[in-house]
């Protein structure tokens, strides 16, 4: 249940990192598209480092971030990019959303709210969860999935550690399973065909992944622990609702989602 409340409302956020609306302003401070990822996404932090970067956004070739942080904050400050993120939201929702969002956003406003009581091992999330909630409700809306999924977000990390999975090779069983072009996230997260078919071999030798490059028995056992333990710790933010406040997230929840990948906001998706 802890995956579908996450998964329902999932491209409420999700979409911010494909938007044109997003893009074009980024653009307009003199960022491109990985720039404006990493930069929007750590703004929250302050002008960090590229280190702080690699360590909390976990599974991109750390020099694809050098080339871009600090740097990026020699053109817009943490603020500015900020501003640029909330704007960029409200206009790509509100070309795919109703307007009547008030009781969704009562129900996950309530499980971010509850996921701010426990801050603690969840950098990303503890800087966006200081963050003022914005008036518009529209942009509640969004600010709280972009808790919920820093949330969780950060819980999968502790799960990755604890199963000793780095980044790439996350990204490489993710693809194992597959449901997922190996070359979307290799690319995205710029990775070179030499790193990501070197990292292959060795969960392949670790009998994680067999020949065919899907994962095998002991592989799907692993990926569904961490899966576990990944909803394991995002579930105390949704302990707040009933059953019945949680069906009805879901209930409310998923129309939207269907509605910002049917506007064509998030690439790829259906």
């Amino acid at each position: 249940m802890i995956r579908t409340l996450f998964r329902s409302l999932e491209a409420v956020h999700g979409m911010i990192y494909f938007a044109p609306e997003a893009d074009s302003r980024y653009a307009s401070v003199g960022l491109d598209r990985p720039g404006g990822y990493f930069a929007s996404r750590a703004a929250a932090m302050g002008a960090v480092g590229a280190e702080v970067v690699i360590a909390t956004f976990y599974n991109f070739n750390p020099e694809i971030v050098r080339a871009r942080i600090p740097q990026a904050w020699e053109k817009v400050t943490p603020q500015r990019m900020l501003e640029l993120r909330w704007e960029a939201a409200d206009e790509a929702l509100r070309k795919v959303l109703p307007d009547d969002l008030k009781e969704i956003t009562e129900l996950a406003k309530r499980a971010a709210e509850r996921a701010k009581d426990m801050p603690q091992g969840r950098t990303l999330f503890a800087a966006h969860a200081a963050l003022p909630w914005p008036d518009d409700t529209l942009l509640q809306l969004f600010h709280a999935q972009t808790l919920l999924r820093e949330f969780r977000g950060d819980g999968h990390l502790a799960a990755l550690l604890r199963h000793n999975i780095s980044g790439i090779e996350a990204l490489v069983l993710h693809v194992a399973t597959g449901d997922y072009p190996a070359d979307a996230l290799r690319k995205t997260r710029a990775w070179s065909r030499e790193q990501w078919d070197a990292t292959l071999q060795d969960l392949q030798h670790r009998g994680l992944v067999g020949e065919d490059q899907l994962l095998t028995d002991k592989g799907r056992k692993l990926r569904d622990g961490i899966e576990d333990d990944t909803d394991r710790m995002a579930a105390p933010a949704y302990d707040v609702l009933t059953d019945q406040e949680k069906q009805r997230f879901v209930e409310l929840a998923a129309p939207l989602s269907k509605a910002v990948v049917q506007g064509g906001l998030l690439p790829g998706r259906k």
